[in-house]
């Protein structure tokens, strides 16, 4: 499935470092050492946002333990490149798997994450000999950012998940010069898979995804909602009600909330680390997360100045859509779905699942939440092994 072929329109793919300059390091210190915290209650905590005394904690991690350059160092072990794709520079790791049949795989980020999220499984899916598994289920990997996220150009304008998807069939096809593929993703990566699962199949052979994100056409013709449906969506729709503030503010007014978050490394931090909080299982009320994976992540967006185009995604979402499926419209790749309890919503009924996907494969976990690659790495990675074998 593998094979390479040669790229029908060349297309220049240059090698990319992440080299961060010692002034941006030090401007930022300077920032943290003179952070404001806001006045809170004696037992605010979480209820009403990030808790108070765990940014104290982090902030001082930050500036007296956290070495940025270790981090750079681990990043950079990975082949990374940047490549033009209909106007936008594409920042994507490379990293070719084990084994003379090696499948394709393309994994995608969403929002709040980025690419740094999938350091740890990257080399267990690309050298699983090297993990006590065989080279028989290794994987190309490939890990873009998504347009307007870490080092991938910002568009003009808010896009879409499904403008998206086309870039994704591009970078594989076109520029990588594979002729087949298969994609996973959470979050928006989840849509992303999902868009290349109906507009690409011919390429896409299959998809795996932690959360559904696409809606099903539930309009006239389509069928009624049974009870396990009904039920779920009461629950999902009490979780989003509580949760879904940020959704808002991004998706109508995301250039106000911007000018704090590309100023203040502390905002910045809070506003991403509550949703790692929030959409977790946090036993304790503290994150499963450690400080320096925590900070990790919110150093791609301080160093790139992403966190206003990466809301954008928000932006698109709310004025042309591209969250739902159209009346005629399925997932028609097979999909494979891993149920995570702890997600922004509670995983739906497989009935529901099917409304929207070729539904072939399911994993009910019993903990992990939103950031899976982070939580239950492990998991994550033999639920994809195991489901992509039927694809070799």
């Amino acid at each position: 499935m593998s094979q390479m072929r040669t790229p029908s329109t060349p297309s220049k793919i240059a090698p990319f470092s992440i080299s961060i300059p010692e002034a941006d390091i030090e401007d930022l210190r300077q920032r943290l050492k003179s952070t404001r915290y806001p006045r809170t209650s004696p037992d605010a905590g979480w209820r009403y946002g990030t808790d108070k005394s765990f940014m104290e904690e982090l902030i001082a991690h930050w500036l007296d333990k956290y070495d940025w350059r270790s981090t750079e160092r681990r990043l950079n072990r990975f082949p990374q490149f940047v490549t033009n794709i209909d106007g936008y520079d594409i920042h994507f790791i490379h990293e070719r798997g084990s084994g003379t049949n090696p499948i394709p795989l393309v994994l995608t980020h969403g929002w709040p994450g980025s690419f740094v999220e999938f350091d740890s499984i990257i080399e267990p899916l690309a050298h699983p000999e090297r993990f006590g598994g065989s080279a028989d289920d290794a994987f190309d990997v490939i890990v873009p950012s998504i347009p307007g996220y870490g080092w991938s150009s910002p568009p003009s304008r808010p896009i879409t998940t499904r403008d998206i998807a086309p870039l994704w069939n591009k970078l594989m096809v076109d520029v990588l010069g594979y002729p087949s593929y298969v994609a996973q993703g959470g979050d928006w990566g989840s849509l992303i898979a999902s868009w290349l699962g109906v507009d690409f199949t011919e390429h896409a052979k299959a998809i795996h995804i932690n959360i559904m994100g696409l809606r099903p056409f539930t309009g006239d013709g389509s069928a009624p909602f049974d009870a396990d449906e009904t039920k779920w969506l009461a629950k999902a729709r009490d979780r989003l009600r509580r949760e879904s503030g940020y959704q808002v503010i991004q998706g109508t007014k995301p250039q106000t909330l911007a000018f704090g978050l590309t100023d203040s490394p502390a905002g910045l931090a809070a506003w991403i680390i509550e949703k790692f909080h929030g959409w977790s299982e946090s036993p304790n009320g503290i994150p499963p997360f450690t400080l320096d994976q925590l900070i990790d992540n919110v150093m791609i967006y301080w160093f790139t100045q992403s966190i206003h185009t990466s809301t954008w995604l928000y932006t698109a979402a709310r004025l042309e859509g591209g969250m739902g499926l159209g009346k005629d419209e399925k997932v028609t790749a097979p999909t494979g779905f891993m149920a995570c309890p702890f997600d922004l919503f509670p995983p739906p009924p497989s009935s529901w699942v099917e409304r929207t996907y070729n539904l072939v494969h399911r994993t009910d976990l019993a903990s992990g939440g939103h950031f899976i690659a982070y939580e239950r790495g492990n998991d994550l990675v033999a639920d994809i092994r195991k489901f992509f074998r039927n694809y070799r």
